[in-house]
This record gives structure tokens, sequence and C-alpha cells, in this order.
């Protein structure tokens, strides 16, 4: 469904409503994920759909209902049922007017057609060149190749409209050997810019290098950290950014703004628009989402705020509400850690005794404020002597915060995308130091 569908059935809805304010959004998006697994595609599967959902105000109370049937019948039924559990709901004296959104643009790069129209054939012809470069080693490997696309128009009885387009793929492989294993990943808007043979090669070598793997002490060591691994360990401090976090205090910038709490090397931002990553320009109440410095040279400058948020704490409205009912609060969704002026190679160089670790699996919060946490190195671990890759490293616990680990880093000079099912961010690859590891495994 276009957008110009989108905008005629959300302005149809609507039109439907009798509530004091009413926010109507709908969704069309396509799926499409080829699944492999002992070097052959196991699962093709496809997912299209078009919801409806309906926030609706009742004096100071909200409703919100969702369908994904669009006949007459339904969206009235729609609408009223969210107009009903509205009337049921809570007062909540706090709950602002609907933001009146604003102009946006989306970002270059943000809808691919060849992503869009992405087809089974070429994934399963991704996977095969993936499948060529495991079995130049005898190995085998599983992982997927994703593409997917999605739009989102949303309008208010405020007078909010704002419609976006955008593509998605992923390539994501572990190489597996006999007692060692690599892993490779790429996101991209473009389909087209994913070298699926290339990271199948990647993933490869990685098992190659890592075979034999050997144990090592646990303790405090110099890590560097591959942006896979960063980028799962630094998703951790997202919520932190959240001006419900803020305000509740279960984020570290709970004890104020303006304040250093990381190291002068580290800036963070949210860009919507990082041509790596390039996204929403608006938030799911229809406002403008702002591209925002988070931390400035280790001193936190803001949170992201949402309508509710923007009104509780006398705040500007970043434009980072979440799809309503949520109890999450406004979150940052885009975020971008600057790089530093070395190469990856030069941090390995540079380091006399230290571990090389692809990825992290497995984490868990700890202590919430404190950003501690806890987990698994996993598919390519090294051990780094004088400034070499000497081997493989068996996998390892850490337990460490992520407050502290940025306050220890050096960052590489060059940033990728990283993610999973659940985040997106843009990073360097990071050289920790004292990063602290519980215990070891036997794999």
């Amino acid at each position: 469904m276009d957008s110009a569908r989108r905008e005629a059935l959300a302005q149809r809805v609507l039109a439907l409503s009798g509530a004091g304010q009413t926010e109507v959004m709908v969704h069309s998006g396509r799926n499409e994920l080829t699944r492999f697994t002992r070097n052959a595609v196991h699962q093709n599967v496809a997912e299209s759909d078009v919801s409806v959902k309906v926030r609706a105000i009742v004096g100071k109370r909200t409703g919100v209902a969702s369908t994904n049937l669009t006949d007459d019948t339904e969206l009235r039924s729609l609408v009223q049922r969210a107009i009903e559990m509205a009337k049921l709901s809570p007062d909540d004296p706090g709950l602002p007017s609907m933001p009146a959104g604003g102009a946006t643009q989306a970002p270059p790069g943000a809808y691919v057609r060849e992503t869009a129209t992405a087809s089974p054939e070429l994934r399963a012809q991704m996977c095969d060149t993936i499948f060529k470069a495991a079995e130049e080693h005898d190995y085998w490997c599983a992982g997927f190749v994703n593409t997917s696309e999605a739009g989102v128009t949303i309008v208010n009885s405020s007078g909010a409209r704002a419609s976006f387009d955008g593509t998605d793929a992923a390539v994501n492989v572990k190489m597996n050997a006999t007692d060692s294993t690599g892993y490779a990943e790429g996101w991209d808007n473009d389909v087209t810019r994913l070298d699926a043979h290339a990271i199948g090669k990647l993933s490869s070598l990685k098992a190659r290098d890592s075979a034999y793997p050997r144990g090592v002490e646990p303790g405090e060591w110099t890590v560097i950290l591959e942006a896979a691994a960063f980028g799962e360990l630094f998703t951790y401090l997202s919520d932190h950014f959240s001006a419900q976090s803020f305000d509740e205090g279960s984020s570290f910038l709970s004890d104020g703004l303006d304040k250093q709490y990381l190291g002068r090397n580290v800036t963070i931002v949210d860009d919507y628009a990082h041509p790596l990553s390039p996204g929403m320009p608006f938030d799911y109440e229809a406002q403008p989402t702002q591209r925002i410095g988070l931390v400035e040279n280790g001193v936190a400058k803001n949170v992201v705020t949402d309508s509710y948020w923007a009104n509780k704490l006398n705040r500007p409205n970043t434009g980072h509400a979440l799809p309503a009912p949520n109890a999450y609060g406004p979150q940052a969704l885009h975020l971008v850690v600057s790089p530093g002026s070395k190469s990856i190679n030069e941090l390995i160089a540079e380091t006399k005794r230290g571990l090389l670790i692809t990825r992290f699996w497995y984490i868990r919060t700890v202590d919430q404020k404190k950003a501690i946490v806890t987990g698994m190195t996993r598919d390519g671990t090294f051990l780094i002597e004088n400034g070499e890759i000497s081997g493989g490293v068996r996998n390892m616990r850490f337990n460490h915060s992520i407050l502290e680990a940025l306050n220890n880093c050096e960052f590489a000079n060059a940033l990728h995308r990283t993610g999973s099912y659940s985040y997106s961010v843009v990073v360097p690859a990071a050289k920790i130091e004292g990063f602290r590891f519980s215990s070891g495994t036997d794999f």
C-alpha cells in the first residue's frame, strides 16, 4: 500500500471518530526472510500486512485499538473500541494535547526500490555465494538473508500529517568448523550493497583462525570489540537516554545533565538521517524527529522526549515517541557513536596482550542505573600478543559496567552499522581497558 492509499485510509478512519482527540496510524509492510543451515536453504517465508491503529482521547483518558481489517464495518468498530477503552481508562491529568506535527523529509537512501522488489531467487543466490565460501574450507554455515519494506502514515485531529516509506536488508552468517565458529554480518537499506560472498568469506576466516582455541585466565583484560560486539553492548545504554528513565531514576543520567559521565573522547548522537542507517524522519505521533546530541565529549547534554514527557518535564519535544501504548516512554532509535582516529589494525598493533572479540550474546542487565551487564563472547574470540593475533580463545563470561567501559576506551576510525531484530546502531570498533571476565568455558 503506497503512501497515497494509506493517507486516504487514515483520513477515512479519522472522519469516523467523535472523540475529543484522535490519532490514526496506518502501517503497511512486507518482510521476506530466507534462512539456511548446513549449507542449504531450509525456510523461505514472506509476510505482508496492513494494520490500522486508533488512539482516542476522551477528556484526560486514552484508549488504543488496532485491526488489520479495513472494511467500513470493522473500521467503525475499531474507532468505537478505542473510544470505549478511553472511557474505561484512568484519568491522567498530565496528558497533553496531540502535537500538530510539522514538515519532514525522508533522508536520502531510506527507500531503495531494488530492496523493495527483491525476489526469493535473489536471496537464494546470495545464500549460495555464502555456501561456496563455506565449502572452500569444508565448513557448514547457518544464518539468514532478509529483505523488507515498510510504510507508515499518521494523521491526527490536531492537523498532523506524515508519511514515510523505507526498506532494509540484512545478511547474518555463523560459520561452523570442527572446534570453532566465526561470525559476520551486513546491514543496509540497499540490498545491492551487501556482498554476501565477502560476508561468508569473513565468517569462514574467523572460524579458521580461531581453531584449536585455548583457555585463558579470567580477570581484567584489554579488549578490542569489533563493531558487532560493541554495538550489542552499547545498545543496553540506549534506554538511559529516555526522558521517562531520566525522570523515574533508572537512568545514569538521572543524577543530572551537563555532567561528565563518560570519557572525553565519547560523543553520542541520535541521527535518523545518518547515511549508514537512514530512517523515519518523524515519530509515532507524527512529530518531526530532531537530530540530537546526547553526549558531547563525555558530557551528558540531552534526553529524548515525546509530547507527554516534554510536557511533564517542560522540555522541547524531540520527536521520539513510540507507538501507543508502551511502557518505555520515548526512545533514541538511531544512535551513532563518533569514531576515533586509528584503524582497528593500529589498535591491535598497539596492544601488548589482550583479546579481540567478534561478538557477544546473551547479554543481560545486572544493575540498570549503573549500566552493569553480563554476557558471553561468541563466534570468534582471539588472543592478541605483542600486537599480533596469535590464535583462538575459548569463550568467556563478562560482568562489566558500560559506563566504566566508556570511560576507558579508544575508538577505531571506521563506522559500521550493526544490529539485530530489535535494534540498529552505528558504531566503531572499540578498545577498552580493564574489561572484567568472571569465568571461562570449555568451548
